[in-house]
Formats: C-alpha cells, sequence, structure tokens
C-alpha cells in the first residue's frame, strides 16, 4: 500500500506489516494511516525500500525470526541517519546492538485490585511525545523491561528504574526508538482502550519529530 503520492512533500514513514489481522487494523484505521505513507510486508521489504525513507515502524508482535534477515538493512538505515521504532515483542535484542531486554511476569488483572499500580511513570513529562499522553496511556501490562545503553534516555520509567521506552540520539547518526509496549496488537484485536490513546499520541509524535528533522536540514 503506497500513500507516498499525496504526501510528495513531507518525509517519508514506512511500517513493516508483519501479515497479521491486527496490523493490518492498526495500518487501515485513519487516525493512524493518514502519518505514514508506506506500509510494506516484511518478507518483501528491501533495501530499495529505504532509498528514499525517513522513519521506519517495526510494529509490535513482529516474531523475530522474519525481523533478523533484515537486521544489517535497518542499522544500516539507522546510521545514516534514519529513525527506526522498534517496538514490544519483537525481540529488539536479537536484532540491535547493545539492547538489553528481560522478559517479565504479565500481570493481566492489575487493574483489577483495588488502589494497584502497574509501576511506570512518565520519565519526562517535558519531552514532546507527551504532549498528548500521559501515565495511563503506557499502562496496560508488562512483557518486558530494558537496562538503557549508555548515551540513551528512558522515556518511560519502570519502579525499579528499568525502562519500557527508551530513545537513542546519541548512539547512531539516526533516532532509535526501542519499547517493551505492544499497542499495536491491543489495537488492532480492538482492545484494551490505553492502546489506542497510546497510538493516537504516538505516531503523529512520529510524524511530527521527522517533520521537524526535515524543516532543519
Amino acid at each position: 500500500m503506497n500513500l507516498q503520492s499525496a504526501n510528495v512533500t513531507r518525509p517519508k514513514l514506512i511500517a513493516l506489516d508483519g501479515g497479521t489481522g491486527y496490523h493490518k487494523a492498526t495500518f487501515d484505521d485513519p487516525k493512524i494511516a493518514r502519518y505514514i505513507d508506506e506500509v510494506i510486508y516484511i518478507r518483501d521489504f528491501c533495501d530499495d525500500d529505504l532509498v528514499d525513507a525517513a522513519g521506519l515502524i517495526i510494529p509490535c508482535r513482529t516474531p523475530p525470526e522474519v525481523v533478523v534477515p533484515h537486521t544489517e538493512r535497518i542499522l544500516g538505515f539507522l546510521k545514516r541517519g534514519g529513525m527506526v521504532v522498534a517496538m514490544g515483542d519483537t525481540g529488539q535484542n536479537q536484532w540491535l546492538p547493545d539492547v538489553s531486554l528481560t522478559s517479565v511476569e504479565t500481570n493481566f488483572w492489575w487493574w483489577l485490585e483495588p488502589g494497584s499500580d502497574l509501576g511506570l511513570e512518565i520519565a519526562d513529562q517535558s519531552h514532546d511525545m507527551f504532549a498528548e499522553m500521559g501515565k495511563s496511556d503506557v499502562s496496560w501490562h508488562l512483557h518486558g523491561l530494558f537496562d538503557v545503553p549508555e548515551g540513551a534516555k528512558s522515556l518511560v520509567d519502570y519502579r525499579d528504574g528499568r525502562s519500557v521506552l527508551y530513545e537513542d540520539t546519541q548512539n547512531y547518526a539516526g533516532h532509535l526508538i526501542v519499547t517493551s509496549l505492544d499497542p499495536m496488537y491491543h489495537h488492532g484485536a480492538y482492545f484494551m482502550p490505553a492502546t489506542t490513546r497510546f497510538l493516537y499520541g504516538f505516531i503523529p509524535w512520529i510524524r511530527r519529530t521527522l517533520d521537524a528533522k526535515a524543516a532543519l536540514s
């Protein structure tokens, strides 16, 4: 699906499609699709797709075994200055260097306990990612925690000091976002409203970030 012709003046944002119904439902959502220029089935992904791209989204719950063959392609794009958004449950530690990921037991029902808290906090409320998002929009459940690499910055912290979402703008020429959150799975499966709120803030932020970088170049 190529939407680039309608948006020829803006930096090109690509999303990979892992071939699942929840990926299709997410990328077909008009409130998300308007920000993405091209959706490419991951098994068809090739070097030519990145020639004129500025950003690349690897969506939640894409099996690592179909991402790993593209490791050099993704890293090369990041090192050339591209933005890579590595979503949850994609095994980022298998295809990105310096990613320390620890899987954790998932409590799906924490919110039913009176006074309960998932233990997540926005690390920097002044960060422009959170212009339209708050703590409740990043809190549904946990699958994994990251030790933040030197030079990178956590944007959503867990109570033990580890991260569920961080950005790295120091170790590459490009902009890397790594998260264990899996909003596309839940949004595309039509449950967990927090995931929809998250995506409706997060995807526009990716677009704003790419546009701002292009305006400075």
